[in-house]
């Protein structure tokens, strides 16, 4: 009998399935695999898209930088990563059966990082190329390359954005952009205008570096969503929220001429649904120098604290709960080298001496309801004791905002509604606050309504339409609209163009410094109007990505603003005074702007920028330039990688064109207009060293300073307070042996830094 299996079909299934397995791990065994970490400088970056262009083959890197990708047929691919924030890369692969390739990917941070979220245009979260609004991001990557003890500094290498110093001796300034004075421009922390003011002049010190994420700035009037202030532009500094935010984080550094800053920051995790950032800045400089030769020193001593606070709450539906606040003082003093406190006030040495007190807070609230509502709010405290020489300025001023926004969308249309109240307090010992009653602080609600429009009126193009109304018992209704229109030419095409008004309410003494330091009188001729600015932009926006990982970004401008009712200060009319008064005519800032990024796989990375402008004014059919505003200017930015040295150099510096400057009568001897400046600076940071970068480097390398060509930068120095000038009968100064310019004391001939040549030497920790 011939034996049979029991169990014939199990037999063949098992066959079967062996057949089919071998078949598939055969098969399996003849795909690729790749392998590896993407990195930045060493640090790894997690859930970097990588994919292999025209497949389905793809995966995310780990939260340690790795990657793994599996089960890849033998042939030829092209290897992509992306990330936000991060320049795409890509690169030709061939893989052969079997074949486990391990393939690190090193991304570059772009030097301005054009995918970046922004807010500050529509005050909606929307990727950067998405936005009718141009607006230009700065990163944490762009501070460092030229590292500064302030905001104020740090902006001196952004094309079309100046520094400008306002004194000599005290070397407080404001900030320009497209050649408009400070008081046109809003600065803002998350948003909220919490430097305005008295902190326009002196607030924007003592933000810790640290804790910032990056910083957005716009050009041209954004009053019908931000109201006065915001006329000539904004600038919006965004801290880190905690899923960012380093745990611990120190950046110190010293200078040769004896400065010194600290910048520590850190993340604590209060209970289970709280986080908190902490921040602290330090900044110490207190060895009087005296390059110039004319008995003042030639920078400002400081000693200066400022602390951080930012709390995110978690909720619900991840709905936004998070409040900051901030704490700053500072003591200043500048003025004849045998100055002390003890001459504070009189009359024997010159001294300007300045003690600030300041406090901030401010918080973000969305409603618990179904609806996108957010409730914003702001209040800010400055007060303030100053001497210039035996002059007086005690000054207290009080700030607070409040809004709520409904972001709504419908269909093509996404909509924002908001409502805003603003309240100002400003009391100081000038006449600013008195009237015939005596003194009498300046209170001020304003109450304001907007209304924007974002439509979609096609796949590449999108319209947006805004309406603001203020109300102010001082001026009545005020109006600002504003349109905006993009047009996506192509995925690497985009053509914006902007047109708006803006408006602002003046406060002199608040916002200029001249009218408070040396000898000139201040003369107010007439009930100051507000001032309103017509604008248009027009911006074009251009990426190229060469084969080779070459990225290029071409980011152009032409702006134009015409201001009614502007309020310039008349340095000219009378070399003893200064006169405030509504322009009778017309003044113009128009101009062309264009940004330049490259960035090379060898590890190179170029920014430039520049800027010409046409800033005047004209009355009376005589045009004239406005003082202290260049007619051309230049940034630039230049950054190479030694990845095997682990490397970095960076050569950064700005130019400025010829500025007309304020002079104190016929005789004077200095120049009328500014010769073509520069100041370039360069520095080495060296990321070998695990959590550290060390960085050294020299600032100023062409050791320029403004007294060159001039006699002398102050006028009378040797005479602070006037004491052997000789007037006659009308009031006008006599020329004398002692005095044969004619001068009186005055330290407003000032448009650049008198800091010269001087190294700086620094560290950093990082703990994640």
């Amino acid at each position: 009998m011939t034996k049979t299996n029991k169990y014939p079909i199990v037999l063949n299934f098992q066959l079967v399935l062996f057949v089919c397995c071998a078949g598939f791990f055969n098969t399996f065994g003849q795909n690729a695999e790749i392998t590896g970490a993407v990195t930045d400088n060493g640090i790894p970056i997690p859930f970097v898209n990588i994919y292999l262009e025209g497949t389905t083959l793809g995966t995310a890197t780990d939260e340690e930088g790795n990657y793994v990708l599996k089960g890849i047929p033998a042939g030829d691919y092209k290897l992509n990563a992306t990330v936000l924030g991060y320049l795409p890369f890509s690169t030709k692969i061939k893989l052969i059966e079997y074949e486990k390739k391990s393939f690190p990917i090193r991304l570059s941070a772009s030097t301005e990082q054009l995918e970046e979220t922004v807010v500050t245009g529509t005050l909606k979260p929307v990727n950067r190329l998405e936005s009718p609004v141009p607006v230009e991001v700065y990163s944490t990557t762009f501070l460092k390359q030229n590292p500064t003890a302030s905001i104020f500094e740090a902006l001196q290498n952004v094309n079309g954005v100046r520094p400008q110093i306002n004194c000599n001796v005290c070397n407080t300034g404001d900030i320009h952009i497209n050649g408009l004075e400070g008081p046109y421009t809003l600065v803002l922390i998350d948003g909220m205008p919490i430097v305005s003011g008295l902190g326009t002049v002196y607030g924007l010190s003592g933000i810790p570096n640290s804790l910032i994420e990056q910083i957005e700035i716009v050009k041209g009037p954004a009053s019908s969503l931000y109201g006065s202030e915001a006329v000539g532009g904004l600038i919006n500094i965004i801290t880190k929220n905690t899923l960012e935010a380093p745990d611990f984080f120190v950046d110190a550094f010293a200078t040769g001429w004896g400065e010194y800053n600290l910048d520590i920051g850190t993340k604590l995790h209060v209970g289970k649904k709280a986080d908190m950032l902490l921040g602290i800045n330090y900044f110490n400089y207190d060895t009087p120098i005296d390059n110039n030769g004319d008995n003042f020193t030639d920078v400002t001593m400081q000693n200066r604290v400022s602390v951080f606070q930012k709390w995110n709450f978690e909720r619900n539906n991840s709905r936004i709960f998070s409040m900051a606040g901030r704490f700053f003082y500072e003591d200043r003093w500048g003025g004849e080298l045998q100055w002390t406190p003890a001459y504070r006030g009189g009359d024997e040495i010159y001294g300007e001496s300045i003690y600030t007190g300041r406090w901030e807070i401010l918080g973000k609230y969305q409603l618990p309801i179904k609806e996108k509502m957010l409730l914003s709010f702001s209040y800010n405290d400055h007060s303030q004791n100053s001497v210039y020489g035996n002059i007086s300025y005690l000054a207290d001023q009080r700030i607070g905002f409040t809004q709520l926004t409904w972001d709504k969308s419908l269909g093509a249309h996404d909509l924002l509604f908001g409502s805003a109240l603003r309240y100002n307090y400003y009391d100081d010992n000038t006449t600013a606050t008195t009237d015939i009653q005596g003194n009498r602080a300046n209170e001020t609600l304003i109450p304001s309504l907007f209304a924007q429009n974002e439509i979609r009126l096609a796949k590449r193009h999108a319209l947006l339409l805004g309406l603001r109304y203020d109300y102010d018992r001082r001026h009545g209704s005020i109006y600002t609209p504003r349109t905006a229109y993009r047009w996506k030419v192509s995925d690497n095409d985009i053509l914006r163009l902007n047109a708006g008004t803006g408006f602002r309410v003046v406060n002199l003494f608040t916002e200029e410094h001249a009218a408070l330091t040396g000898a000139r009188a201040v003369i107010i001729t007439e009930e100051l109007k507000p001032e309103s600015s017509f604008n248009l932009n027009l911006n074009y926006l251009k990426k190229i990505y060469a084969n080779n990982g070459t990225f290029v970004s071409l980011d152009a401008s032409v702006f134009y603003t015409h201001f009614s009712n502007i309020i310039l200060p008349d340095y000219d009319t009378d070399p003893n005074q200064i006169i405030y008064d509504n322009l009778d005519g017309k003044s113009i800032s128009q101009g062309v702007s264009a940004n330049v990024d490259l960035v090379f796989p060898n590890g190179i990375k170029i920014l430039v920028g520049a800027t010409y402008q046409d800033v005047s004014s004209t009355e009376d059919g005589i045009k004239k330039q406005q003082i202290l505003t260049e007619s051309i200017s230049g940034t630039w930015n230049v950054s190479y990688e030694l990845r095997n040295l682990k490397l970095n150099i960076d050569y950064t510096g700005n130019l400025y064109g010829p500025m007309r400057l304020p002079l104190l009568g016929e005789l004077d001897p200095r120049q009328e207009f500014s010769p073509t400046w520069s100041i370039q600076n360069i520095q080495f940071t060296y990321k070998g060293l695990q959590n550290f970068e060390i960085y050294a480097g020299i600032k100023n390398l062409l050791d320029w300073t403004p007294n060159r060509g001039n006699p002398f930068i102050i006028a009378r120095a040797n005479d602070p307070f006037d004491k052997n000038v000789v007037y006659s009968n009308n009031g006008d100064v006599v020329a004398t042996a002692d005095n044969p310019y004619a001068m009186t004391f005055d330290p407003s001939y000032v448009y650049g830094p008198n800091q010269g040549i001087r190294g700086f030497f620094g560290m950093r920790y990082k703990l994640n």
